[in-house]
């Protein structure tokens, strides 16, 4: 299996994961939220700031998407980088809250991980391809 099968699978993974989430938290943020580790339920209607993660979650998956879909490898691999970042922040915040250990490393902090990969491995087989020699031009005719 090529490098670019293999980064296509995770960044389709990555796409389907991130668009998911976005629409849990946008259609169902009560069931959505326990996951999260954060140690509680925050007070008043904070619906609607977890509406507003779903927002941007289903955002960055269609980010994701389109490129995926345009073929747009180098750019999918440097968005891929960027949007790890997202997931490495939840970590921080579920951290700052005094959350759950186990869910700010294990849910957080491996997505952020997986997705940081993925734009890794993404940017170097497009970097590969990228050196790879070009063809010598046709022989002309005397």
């Amino acid at each position: 299996m090529s490098l670019k099968n293999v980064t296509t699978v995770l960044a389709a993974a990555c796409t389907l994961f991130v668009g998911y989430l976005g629409l849990s938290f946008i259609l169902a943020p009560e069931a959505s939220t326990p996951g999260v580790g954060l140690p509680s339920w925050p007070a008043g209607d904070g619906g609607g700031f977890l509406i507003m993660k779903g927002t941007r979650e289903l955002a960055m998956g269609l980010v994701l998407g389109i490129l995926l879909a345009t073929g747009h490898r180098r750019a999918l691999g440097w968005v891929l980088l960027m949007e790890a970042v997202a997931p490495f922040g939840d970590m921080i915040n579920v951290l700052a809250h005094h959350g759950s250990y186990s869910a700010a490393f294990g849910i957080h902090g491996l997505t952020s991980a997986l997705i940081a990969t993925t734009g890794l491995l993404t940017l170097r087989e497009t970097s590969s391809a990228r050196q790879a020699p070009a063809p010598a031009p046709a022989a002309q005719p005397v």
